[in-house]
């Protein structure tokens, strides 16, 4: 089924004039099920218009069954960003390659025409984790705005929910890109950061920037097929690689590049880039963003997430973003990434480009005194597990703790170890390792950690 989309969406896309900005693929699993490993696979397609993205994807029908696509965010006049959802079933298949290819990408300085994106998804079932493999996850807005005499840094979201190393590079062969040329005005290091240095007047204007990012093997990895067949990946091996484009604009000079003065200063209780936040099903996360710019007007909150991601304003300078998941989303990790918008003059100006990792656990049964917010907490991923995953002992864990004047968060943790110590002789050494690396994720010093008899855990906070 997923490859009958694929090629639907290639012949639509294929041979099409477009104004083209940017798109991102990624591709995640949930546990397992009866039938076997629910998988959604997620596009976000940039163009200049909303019509547009449904003109090149799904010839002006997105409402038939094949194709549905969820606007995301619209800025007039200049871009537009939807997200299409593709879910099925895998029980483990081979190494797999798709892309299309198509279209003009809006008027760029690095001569980049027509655009092309390649995907690879390894869905073989780990020996690691007894799971298919899930592609790094990432979001980006179509545009990144910067005045040609600051320096400008942007750290891209790179998040594996398998554990795994991502490495960024510049797409480099055909199959990739249909012109290569990398923006010359930005540098990209292997871990997704992009460096911008001061330049001429002369360099203003957009660059087309397109983007490999790729999960490596950090060991021998057996992957096995739904047919029984198995093959072997060693380390250092790409495991899966997702396209990331979008485009990058210089600005005309900025009369300051002093954050918080013309350029917009994010302030708490923003998250930090690649905060790791925790909700539920059917629980309304909130994340507050608030900026300031002395001498500029903030007008706007511009982000990437999932399209059901609802965006208010209260007060300059203060936005909030809302989003309740459903049970599509459960048991995944979904990104969101915003930037602040400010007007001086005629000249347009943005903070830097802050992502988080939002969670979601499946069990939607929880009650709380409010919406979910914005505070970071221990993320319910198979991050986490896995970091503790090494051998056969299962030992499942729980723990509800309460902020001071918050909500309630609920954390589930399954997790396998394997030690030389014994269970029962070396509980409290084995009590104090749980103890830090829980801790290493966000919960409380004050944590209590007892095992009990039956091999479960009990975890407690004293405050």
């Amino acid at each position: 089924m997923l490859s009958s989309v694929l090629l639907l969406l290639l012949m639509m896309i294929s041979g099409s004039k477009a104004d083209y900005y940017g798109f991102v693929f990624s591709s995640s699993t949930k546990d397992l099920q009866a039938d076997g490993f629910p998988t959604v696979a997620r596009y976000l397609y940039s163009f200049s218009t909303c019509a547009e993205v449904d003109a090149q994807v799904c010839g002006n029908n997105c409402n038939f069954s094949e194709i549905i696509l969820n606007k995301i965010q619209e800025i007039s006049g200049e871009w537009c960003q939807k997200e299409r959802l593709v879910t099925s079933v895998t029980n483990g298949s081979q190494l797999s390659q798709f892309g299309f290819s198509g279209g003009n990408w809006t008027d760029n300085r690095n001569g980049i025409v027509s655009f092309r994106v390649q995907m690879q998804e390894e869905r073989g079932i780990r020996s690691d984790t007894g799971e298919p493999n899930t592609s790094p996850l990432t979001a980006v807005l179509p545009v990144l705005r910067v005045p040609s005499n600051c320096q400008r840094n942007f750290s891209l979201l790179a998040f594996d929910p398998d554990g795994d190393e991502i490495r960024c590079r510049n797409a480099q062969n055909a199959s990739e890109c249909d012109v290569c040329t990398p923006a010359p005005i930005i540098n990209l290091s292997s871990s997704c950061a992009l460096t911008f240095s001061p330049t001429g007047s002369s360099n203003e204007g957009s660059y087309a920037v397109q983007l490999m990012m790729e999960d490596i093997a950090g060991q021998t990895l057996a992957l096995t097929q739904a047919n029984g067949g198995t093959s072997q990946r060693n380390t250092g091996d790409v495991l899966s690689k997702i396209p990331v484009q979008f485009v990058f604009k210089v600005d005309p000079v900025a009369p300051s590049c002093t954050e918080g003065v013309y350029l917009p200063r994010f302030l708490p209780p923003t998250p930090d880039n690649g905060a790791k936040i925790s909700t539920t099903v059917n629980q309304t996360l909130e994340i507050t963003v608030k900026a300031e710019a002395t001498q500029s007007e903030i007008t706007g909150l511009l982000f990437s997430g999932p399209y059901n991601v609802m965006r208010s304003e209260s007060g300059s300078g203060t936005f909030t973003l809302r989003w309740t998941p459903s049970d599509v989303e459960g048991g995944l990790s979904h990104p969101i990434c915003f930037v602040v918008r400010a007007n001086f003059s005629s000249s347009v100006l943005t903070s830097d480009l802050r992502c988080v990792i939002v969670t979601v656990a499946k069990n939607s049964a929880v009650t709380t005194t409010g919406p979910t917010t914005s505070t970071p907490t221990p993320a319910v991923s198979r991050t986490m597990a896995r970091s503790l995953t090494t051998g056969t002992t299962s030992i499942a864990t729980s723990a509800n703790q309460t902020l001071d004047a918050g909500p309630y968060y609920v954390i589930a943790l399954k997790a396998k170890i394997l030690a030389t110590m014994s269970l029962i002789n070396d509980e409290e050494t084995l009590a104090q390792l749980i103890k830090e690396e829980l801790i290493s994720y966000g919960l409380p010093q004050t944590i209590s950690i007892r095992i009990l008899s039956s091999g479960s855990m009990e975890v407690t906070n004293a405050t």
